[in-house]
């Protein structure tokens, strides 16, 4: 007799694949959208740099500060309502970020010219109104953060999971690689506008996935489903009191605090560095396809390796990726004709670091879905993502501080030579990132010897 999904090592069911492919949608309009967020407030909204990335941080951080909730009311409610739930509101949200321009262009507040940049804004309220779009998007993004991770969780079993989680995060950097490919082309055609226009290419992904959901997904697992608001608060007691995830949580903030870069410090370092023609889409799409061809190998070949052996590799990678972004600014002469060292060095750097995630990000879920009780998924999988709450909120927010010092906006100078006085220490901006990395890599190696010696104590 044939094995069903659930019972074979190999096979995964209907769900498995449909929970995937929208969660390939939905990173292919985040990552769209995300990858030129700053750019977009200031340009086109008129915030300064440390506004734009603490708004920027704020927004991601909440994305992955809420899904210790909503994935909890997943639990309850279902994943198929969630799911409706979370692609209608990231829909509104996508369609707002495109629609708000535009709405304050009829209201008079801003002047399409070379620039496209809002006059007045920055000194009036009105640039103010995206934050409750973003909002939007921020609690329909928190479902889609718990849903799909933990209905990789219900869908696998222990034999099959690591592999469930190594598609699962092919997928995430499958999306993640196509979407920023979009704005680079669209910013060559159209200007600054891109970054308006470029939220309806967002809108139409998470419609597209909203419909995968109301034709095609249906799911057999449904324990946790009407569980009573008593039986979630002991979950969260639960989770709350577990000392080892809180631990690995914060730890692996160091990891993501030095990823979060590519959004919060490249685009504007590279822009500004090297040049205007300088392609940040394409430049940060450099991680995603790292990550696409080499996860499902690292998986692979740390197979017969726990977890945390696996993420402690990964690291000790990430200090390295964030020295060789600081090389770009000391080399003299193009190593490659025609390509900045900025640029180069950049790309070097991602590299490192896209490996370092093959390391960590699929093996991390892993050992978070483990630790779920049947029923709780979608809470634990959701607090899994409080490192990048944590690391949104601080990397946005020490990005913002540190370009400011040494990377500032060239149109704050009268001249270009103050402004390369002003920005010829931007490399340092690096330095404090690999020393972020490197203290997370030590606490991390602590860390399984701790838990490690305690294991064997327990046993003995």
């Amino acid at each position: 007799m044939a094995q069903s999904p659930k019972t074979t090592s190999k096979g995964f069911s209907r769900a498995f694949w449909i929970s995937n492919t929208t969660e390939l949608l939905e990173r292919m309009a985040y990552y769209a959208v995300f990858i030129v967020l700053t750019i977009y407030l200031s340009s086109i909204m008129g915030f300064n740099d440390f506004e734009a990335s603490m708004i920027s941080g704020l927004f991601s951080g909440g994305l992955y500060l809420l899904p210790i909730f909503t994935g909890a009311y997943a639990d309850k409610i279902g994943f198929r309502k969630s799911m409706i739930i979370a692609f209608s509101l990231l829909s509104i949200g996508y369609l707002g970020l495109g629609t708000l321009p535009t709405l304050l262009e009829a209201a008079g507040l801003v002047e399409y010219g070379e620039t496209t940049r809002f006059t007045g804004l920055p000194d009036s309220d009105e640039h103010w109104l995206i934050v409750p779009v973003l909002f939007v998007i921020m609690v329909g993004g928190s479902f889609i953060k718990s849903i799909i991770s933990a209905s990789v969780a219900k869908e696998t079993t222990e034999a099959n999971r690591a592999r469930g989680y190594s598609i699962f995060y092919m997928m995430v950097n499958f999306g993640a690689f196509t979407g920023k490919t979009v704005i680079d082309p669209l910013r060559n055609l159209i200007g600054e506008q891109a970054y308006i226009y470029i939220n309806y290419f967002s809108a139409t992904m998470t419609i597209l996935a909203l419909l995968a959901v109301l034709l095609l997904y249906k799911s057999s697992h449904t324990a946790g489903e009407g569980k009573s608001m008593r039986d979630i608060g002991q979950g969260f007691l639960r989770i709350f009191t577990n000392w080892r995830l809180l631990a690995l949580i914060l730890i692996v903030t160091g990891f993501w605090m030095v990823q979060q870069q590519l959004y919060a410090t490249m685009p504007k370092y590279v822009i500004r560095m090297a040049g205007e023609t300088a392609k940040p889409g394409w430049i940060a799409n450099v991680n995603p396809f790292v990550v696409v061809c080499c996860v499902s190998f690292v998986t692979k070949l740390m197979a017969k390796r726990t977890a945390i052996t696996s993420m402690n590799i990964g690291m000790f990678l990430i200090p390295v990726s964030a020295l060789l972004m600081a090389c770009g600014n000391l080399l003299d002469n193009e190593i490659i004709s025609g390509v900045s060292n900025i640029t180069l060095m950049l790309i070097l750097g991602i590299v490192v670091q896209a490996l370092a995630e093959c390391f960590i990000s699929p093996r991390y879920l892993e050992y978070f879905s483990l630790q779920a009780p049947k029923g709780e998924e979608g809470m634990y999988l959701g607090f899994s993502h409080l490192d990048s709450f944590l690391s949104s909120i601080f990397g946005f927010g020490i990005a913002g501080v540190l370009l400011t010092k040494y990377c500032p906006d060239p149109a704050l100078f009268e001249t270009r030579e103050a402004w390369e006085a002003a920005s010829v220490h931007a490399h340092y901006i690096w330095y404090y990132f690999a020393g972020i990395g490197l203290i997370a890599a030590i606490a991390l190696l602590a860390f399984a010897k701790i838990t490690a010696f305690i294991d064997k104590k327990k046993k003995a």
